[in-house]
């Protein structure tokens, strides 16, 4: 089905976007390298216009929380509409 397809790529999106996150706590990881580099460049298609309305408040970045939760609202809506589709 079409409708599972969407929604798993969906979660692979949110996985590498975890992976994201989680390496950002490593301060030696080099983001020029690959295959941080891509995954960097890829995560940050999300991650962007959430900083842009987000700004970090000290240290902490709150904008993943914000791309996890409108691609958790985006998953389940496109789902929904596929299932009702028939597809």
């Amino acid at each position: 089905m079409i409708s599972y397809g969407v929604y798993q790529l969906f979660n692979l999106i949110m996985f590498l976007m975890l992976i994201k996150v989680l390496l950002s706590w490593f301060p030696n990881i080099d983001w020029f390298r690959e295959p941080f580099c891509s995954l960097r460049k890829f995560t940050d298609i999300f991650f962007l216009p959430f900083r842009k309305i987000i700004p970090p408040i000290g240290m902490i970045d709150f904008s993943p929380i914000a791309a996890f939760l409108v691609m958790s609202i985006l998953q389940n809506g496109i789902y929904r509409l596929l299932v009702v589709l028939g597809l």
